[in-house]
């Protein structure tokens, strides 16, 4: 039996699609002096051996790859189309300038959203000089892959009335904006970890969890551990919000890092 992977995981990002603070907003969040209250737009690195994998590429990925020192990168995964979530893609040059087409992971809708927005990327005709270039592979939520030893199992969750992909990386599993996931998809999430879920504030949302929903999902599937992100300035102070978790939930923030197995 091979060797089980010891996964590090860096929240780059764990800020609604606004950002927290958001621009212009008089909420007491803004006005924070905990850094926990700075996020940038929800993405992770999963990392092991020389392994570096991005799940999603938002409006602030070349702040967080400069932030978080990633030289280099072995491909990015997508888990839907929305702004927050591929923004970012152009800023991917410098990774394609040193190793070449960039090899990315999603379901066939994103990648045709992707072609659409960044055709430049994409076409091999009469190419910009400097366009950094991608070897896309369409996956869904039958399959299973293989990345250097790790298991990951794509995991089809509802964003509101859109189905999104989410990913489970041996037994971590990250699940941004979901609003409720299918049953036969919570087999996939069995004996975790870790679980990394939204929980966008504390009132309902039609297409994100709330605290309520996101605590109620913990309780369902019963991970050693779980870190809520997605997060927006109307669920409160992290200092507070996190005094009333249980004691295996926490707060996610920008630059946490941890490990799962």
């Amino acid at each position: 039996m091979s060797k089980k992977k010891q996964l590090k995981i860096t929240f780059l990002g764990t800020a609604t699609s606004t950002g927290v603070p958001m621009i212009a907003s008089k909420n007491p969040v803004r006005f924070s002096e905990d850094i926990r209250d700075k996020r940038l737009r929800a993405s992770i690195l999963i990392s092991w051996d020389d392994n570096n994998y991005i799940i999603d590429c938002g409006p602030d990925f070349r702040q967080q790859m400069i932030r978080a020192n990633v030289e280099s990168i072995n491909g990015i995964l997508f888990t839907h189309e929305h702004a927050d979530h591929i923004a970012g893609f152009d800023e991917i040059r410098p990774y394609y300038y040193q190793m070449g087409p960039i090899p990315i992971y999603t379901d066939e809708r994103v990648l045709n959203a992707l072609e659409r927005r960044y055709e430049y990327i994409f076409t091999t005709e009469n190419r910009y000089p400097s366009a950094p270039a991608v070897n896309p592979t369409i996956i869904s939520k039958d399959d299973v892959l293989n990345f250097h030893g790790v298991e990951v199992t794509p995991i089809q969750v509802m964003h509101g009335d859109l189905p999104i992909l989410g990913f489970r990386f041996g037994n971590m599993a990250y699940l941004t904006d979901v609003k409720y996931i299918p049953e036969e998809e919570k087999e996939k999430l069995k004996g975790l970890d870790v679980l990394i879920t939204t929980a966008l504030r504390k009132e309902s949302h039609k297409t994100h969890a709330n605290l309520q929903e996101a605590l109620e999902l913990v309780e369902e599937l019963k991970p050693n551990r779980a870190y809520f992100t997605h997060i927006s300035e109307l669920l409160g102070f992290h200092a507070e919000i996190e005094k009333e978790l249980p004691e295996n939930v926490f707060l996610a923030y920008d630059e946490l890092e941890i490990y799962s197995e």
